[in-house]
């Protein structure tokens, strides 16, 4: 081992030391229940952690980190007082460690040690978010998210299996973990700034999770209040930013050159849907009216589960119809798909893509087709869930973003 090696891992133990030594020495107390572990005891620590390797290897590293440990449970056992945390005893434990990964891989240890005192340092908001703030169905549905990504997601075979080969359950599966987590995304900025900006910012933020929904929930607000016309109807029409948003990041994930072909539309609808939101938002007070959509679960299992179901239909039926019709039964079945969602005809598309079956340009079609007729579907919502007023406003601004997907679309073309 070199000596700039060395001195390096010396250096970087040392910061390791004192950073989590400062963070902990704050929270030390005072009087005969004070913590036994400073910045001192931390610093000194660190070093016998990085002393360790250099001098012998990962063994005694492993024999100090042990006699560590059991001088802490010691000390800990002699003056433990009525708190009954023994957060210090293992940050002085991770301390050591770290000392010793500073020699072999400073970096690492570095960006460890700064997310080690992050946690330290952030004891009363974590606390105060899982006590308050995190809800029992919340936590719920992380466990089910968790449950969906760390045991169901690697399990599954990443190979096109059944009739016509229609179906990769890895890929399939992929999708819906990606549209739960962008769901929860806008759950939690609902939650964090939908109360603080107004129904604007909100509209968008639930458009993540439905924006046909959201567009019936605005509507049901102005038919109670109609003083909430001008921010629901630019929280209508922002929803439908997240329609696009969200189909090009599903897309994205299928079929990076489905996703290429696509980007102008989508690029193009997205901005005119912003473009006519602000025709109403603009001029709005900084907190136009407290957002009070329900969103209920950030991870919704019977959303997720609905969406796998209608993924796998829309596989089968587009193989299916390709099969025997070619490109214009695939037409038809996306358009008949769109009503229901149009997350789950884009992705089936950019999966014929992927498996080869089709070229990127020859998906587009279908995509927008599909894209059009849940426009449809949001146009009939916008004209029935709410009064006339913001009928008349939110429909020819659903109109004016698949006008422009179109249009756009025809431009790249030529």
């Amino acid at each position: 081992m070199s000596l700039d090696t060395q001195l390096t891992g010396w250096m970087v133990a040392l910061g390791i030391g004192l950073l989590l030594g400062i963070e902990r020495e704050r929270r030390k107390g005072t009087g005969s229940e004070r913590s036994a572990a400073g910045v001192r005891t931390f610093a000194i620590t660190a070093l016998l952690g990085s002393a360790a390797i250099q001098v012998g290897s990962e063994v005694l590293l492993s024999v100090v980190t042990a006699a560590v440990a059991a001088m802490i449970g010691l000390s800990y056992y002699r003056s433990r007082s009525d708190d009954p945390g023994l957060t210090s005893e293992f940050a002085l434990v991770v301390a050591v460690v770290l000392g010793g990964l500073a020699t072999r891989n400073p970096a690492s240890a570095a960006a460890i040690a700064v997310v080690v005192a992050i946690l330290l340092a952030a004891r009363a908001p974590l606390h105060r978010f899982v006590r308050d703030v995190l809800t029992e169905l919340e936590l719920r549905s992380a466990l089910i998210f968790a449950a969906a990504t760390l045991v169901i997601w690697p399990v599954l075979p990443d190979r096109y299996i059944g009739p016509y080969e229609f179906l990769n359950l890895r890929s399939t599966w992929s999708v819906v973990v990606l549209v739960m987590l962008v769901g929860a995304g806008g759950y939690i900025a609902i939650r964090s700034l939908g109360a603080r900006y107004g129904l604007p910012i909100a509209g968008l933020a639930s458009g993540f999770i439905s924006s046909t929904a959201t567009i019936a929930s605005m509507g049901a607000r102005v038919a109670e209040e109609p003083a909430a016309l001008r921010p629901a109807v630019a929280g209508a029409v922002l929803s439908t930013v997240a329609t696009v948003v969200q189909m090009g990041l599903v897309v994205a994930v299928t079929s990076p050159e489905t996703f290429q072909a696509l980007l102008i539309p989508l690029v193009c609808s997205g901005l005119a849907a912003i473009a006519y939101a602000l025709l109403f938002g603009l001029g709005l007070a900084p907190n136009p009216l407290a957002a009070t959509i329900q969103t209920g679960e950030p991870f919704n299992i019977k959303t997720a589960a609905m969406l796998a179901a209608i993924l796998v239909t829309m596989s089968f039926l587009i193989a299916a119809l390709r099969k025997g019709y070619g490109n214009e039964g695939v037409t038809i079945a996306a358009a008949i798909a769109g009503f229901v969602d149009t997350h789950a005809t884009a992705v089936s598309m950019a999966a014929q893509v992927a498996a080869g079956r089709m070229q990127p340009s020859e998906a587009c079609l279908p995509i927008l087709v599909g894209f059009s007729a849940n426009s449809a579907t949001k146009l009939i919502v916008a004209g029935t869930s709410g009064s006339w007023p913001f009928a008349v406003r939110v429909m020819p601004g659903v109109i004016i973003v698949l006008a422009t997907a179109w249009l756009s679309f025809s431009i790249s073309r030529i």
